[in-house]
């Protein structure tokens, strides 16, 4: 039995899984001078970042915790349009 061929005309809908704010600010609260939420927000770069220098010496951790649920919509409207 073989399936059928998807044919370039027909687009392919991938279902992606939405960020949650809570789950953001629990790694926030436990990881966050480790950058654990900007690694689960697909931000590798500002995770380093944050994990070399324990979240930017607590001044970046300090900021996040006010901009968290932003920097959640913002990754949400990406994964939704397509962009990340």
């Amino acid at each position: 039995m073989s399936q059928p061929a998807v044919s370039p005309q027909q687009p392919v809908l991938v279902q992606v899984r939405q960020k949650e704010t809570g789950i953001a600010y629990l790694l926030w609260f436990l990881l966050g001078v480790f950058g654990g939420h900007q690694f689960y927000l697909g931000k590798v770069g500002r995770g380093l970042l944050y994990l070399f220098t324990l979240g930017i010496f607590g001044v970046g951790v300090l900021i996040d915790l006010f901009t968290l649920p932003s920097q959640v919509r913002q990754v949400n409207t990406q994964l939704a349009v397509g962009t990340r």
